[in-house]
C-alpha cells in the first residue's frame, strides 16, 4: 500500500519538474490548474489508502482538483487581464491630464507675454 502512494506521490512530482521544465512560464490558470491536481491527487490517495485502494483515491481526487483548480485559476486569470485594462486605462488616462496641464502652461505664458 505503502509503495502504491510513493508511486503515485513519485508521478506529482514528475508532472510538476515537466511543467517546470517547458521554458515557458505558466499562466494562472494552468497553475491553478496544476495545483489543484495535484493536491487534489494526494489528498485523494491519503483518503484512497485509508479504504484499500489509493491509486482510485489519486486519480479521482486529482480529476476533481484538477477541474476546481481550472475554475480557479481561470477566474482569478480573468481578474488580472481586467486589472491590466482598467491600468493601462487609468496610465493613459494620467499622460493626457498631464499633457494637457503642459498646454494649459503654454497659453499661460503666452498671455502673459502679450
Amino acid at each position: 500500500m505503502r509503495t502504491k502512494i510513493a508511486i503515485v506521490a513519485l508521478a506529482l512530482v514528475g508532472c510538476f519538474a515537466l511543467a517546470a521544465c517547458s521554458g515557458q512560464p505558466m499562466s494562472t490558470r494552468e497553475e491553478g490548474t496544476l495545483g489543484g491536481a495535484g493536491l487534489g491527487a494526494a489528498g485523494g490517495a491519503i483518503i484512497g489508502a485509508a479504504v484499500g485502494h489509493p491509486a482510485a483515491g489519486a486519480l479521482i481526487g486529482g480529476g476533481l482538483g484538477g477541474v476546481t483548480g481550472y475554475a480557479v485559476g481561470n477566474h482569478m486569470q480573468n481578474q488580472e487581464v481586467q486589472q491590466n485594462q482598467t491600468n493601462q486605462q487609468v496610465q493613459a488616462q494620467q499622460q493626457e491630464i498631464e499633457q494637457q496641464r503642459q498646454e494649459i502652461e503654454q497659453l499661460k505664458q503666452q498671455n502673459e507675454t502679450e
